[in-house]
């Protein structure tokens, strides 16, 4: 009975009475029922029609749910006392409310964790900054450090605890010439303290399979008195950082660390000599991340094309300025997957019809994958002989009926579930195509999310594991066939079917009606 009531919660079309109902018995159920209540309140706070009441009393239940109503936006935060509900109060000044004295009131608070969630929020007044960047807790101030406004953010890159600095090497406020001393450590004192030092006896290296739970280290950290690890992943951090000076990023193209060279590599600011040197770095992952960096240039694209590494082709095939005679040529050697690659998604209808007519139907499964092809590329594309090129091309609109009917009698089940998926399959195709044996169950999935899809092509989806929960939310559904499904075996389908607004209001109260009398678990239709 619980996984009705949860797609019960779920069901937009359930009747104000009944929702009142379901909130009571959520407000009954003791800590026995709490996965089932826990399934509820999920389903509940995602509907639009709660109201203030109804929101808050689904707060007053349950402190996840009450943040996620925050979030939500339905939550008046009138009706919420600051001192009573700290976490929510600071999920609701994140969503952003404007309540400068709630912020004032937690940046005071006794629980560090709250300290730390006010830490993250939007707009927050310049007192509460400033009393964040002195915390006496670590993890707050480094929280803080990630999203600081402009000249606190500096102080904090400063800071003599190098975890601090960490996190506000990531900070986009921090000012240019602080973000490359981090990397640098030019005109910057040495750190004085780390989360290592702070807790071992040093010098301390930390088991990166370390068996302790409550351990909060990082893999690898390490610290012999100048906090290594944590400096080191500073650097790597204010490399990534879009607000650092190129040149200080690109200093860390010849750096030891496999990780202090990728991060530049990723970068898409620096000079062409620096992706040229980082194309040729031995790590395959640092040339990975050239290869897909839309700033490198045609000499060090046609320099990669030629890569030992299948990923490094095939993340160069998705490079969106890529030649187009390299990137035919990879589709030769490279597994590129069926995909729109960015270099199609832009090509020029001169440019499509040429790679259309390549004999080659690697090349023109390329091109089918773009589903706003000129008409004339789609019909020769749908008449393909290659079964690859039929199923990447048949979900493109505008294909008509004895098109894609074609398609499945040339190339059968291959290409069905794509078929399945054109948004003008009619329903006949739909139902015809459910029907098949052997079932393709790629092609139910399809079927059963399709909004052209009627009861009789859903039946048969109704069985298969994967399809079977989507055809039962259906809206085309026959209210009949909603109710045997409830007493069906398949939790999921039931749940699905109790969610559809298309059952009827009467067996929604039978279901709620149902779950109030003890030892009831047999049909409720």
């Amino acid at each position: 009975m619980n996984h009705l009531l949860t797609g019960l919660a779920a069901n937009p079309a359930l009747p104000p009475e009944l929702l009142d109902q379901l909130l009571d018995l959520v407000a009954a159920a003791g800590p026995e029922d709490d996965d089932a209540t826990k399934l509820l309140l999920l389903s509940l706070t995602g509907r639009s029609d709660l109201g203030p009441v109804r929101a808050r009393a689904l707060a007053d239940r349950d402190l996840g749910t009450a943040v996620q109503l925050a979030y939500g936006g339905q939550l008046d935060p009138d009706d919420i006392d600051p001192g009573a509900w700290p976490v929510t109060a600071v999920a609701l000044l994140d969503a952003g409310a404007d309540r400068p004295g709630w912020a004032r009131l937690l940046a005071a608070h006794p629980d560090p964790r709250v300290r730390w969630r006010l830490a993250s929020c939007p707009g927050l007044p310049s007192d509460v900054a400033e009393r964040l960047a002195a915390d006496p807790d670590t993890g707050v101030v480094a929280e803080f450090a990630l999203w600081a406004p402009g000249e606190v953010a500096d102080g904090l890159a400063r800071h003599p605890h190098a975890e601090v600095r960490y996190a506000a090497a990531l900070n986009e406020a921090v000012s240019p010439a602080l973000l490359a001393a981090l990397i640098t450590g030019e005109g910057l004192a040495p750190a004085s303290s780390c989360l290592v030092c702070d807790t071992k006896d040093i010098p301390f290296t930390h088991h990166p399979y370390c068996p302790d739970p409550e351990c909060e280290l990082r893999a690898g950290a390490e610290c012999d008195g100048r906090h290594g690890s944590t400096v080191e992943e500073t650097r790597e951090r204010a490399a990534r950082n879009p607000a650092t000076p190129a040149a200080a990023a690109a200093s860390l193209a010849g750096h030891p660390s496999m990780l202090h060279r990728w991060a530049p590599a990723e970068r898409t600011d620096l000079p062409q000599e620096v992706y040229a040197r980082l194309a040729q770095d031995p790590v395959p992952g640092v040339r990975e991340a050239v290869a897909g960096n839309p700033a490198a240039g045609e000499d060090t694209l046609r320099a990669l094309g030629a890569d030992t590494s299948p990923e490094v082709r095939r993340a160069l095939a998705r490079h969106p300025g890529l030649p187009l005679d390299l990137l035919t040529a990879l589709a030769h050697t490279t597994r590129i997957g069926p995909v729109l690659l960015p270099r199609i998604a832009g090509a020029s209808p001169a440019e499509l019809a040429e790679l259309a007519a390549s004999p080659h139907a690697r090349v023109r499964m390329l091109v089918a994958h773009r589903h706003d092809l000129p008409a004339a590329v789609r019909d020769a594309l749908a008449a393909d002989p290659d079964a690859a090129v039929v199923a990447a091309v048949s979900p493109h609109p505008g294909l008509s009926e004895e098109q894609l009917r074609s398609m499945v009698a040339v190339h059968g089940s291959r290409v069905c579930a794509r078929v399945a998926a054109n948004p003008g399959a009619p329903a006949d195709l739909l139902a015809e195509l459910a029907r098949l044996e052997p079932p393709v169950r790629k092609a139910l999935k399809a079927i059963a999310s399709h909004p052209n899809a009627t009861a009789e092509a859903l039946r048969p989806c109704l069985a298969d594991p994967k399809a079977g929960p989507l055809a039962a939310a259906h809206p085309a559904l026959p209210p009949a066939l909603l109710v045997e499904l409830l007493d069906g075996a398949d939790e999921a389908v039931a749940e699905a079917a109790a969610a559809n607004p298309a059952l009827p209001a009467a067996t929604m109260a039978r279901l709620l009606t149902a779950s109030t009398e003890p030892g009831v678990t047999g049909p409720v239709s």
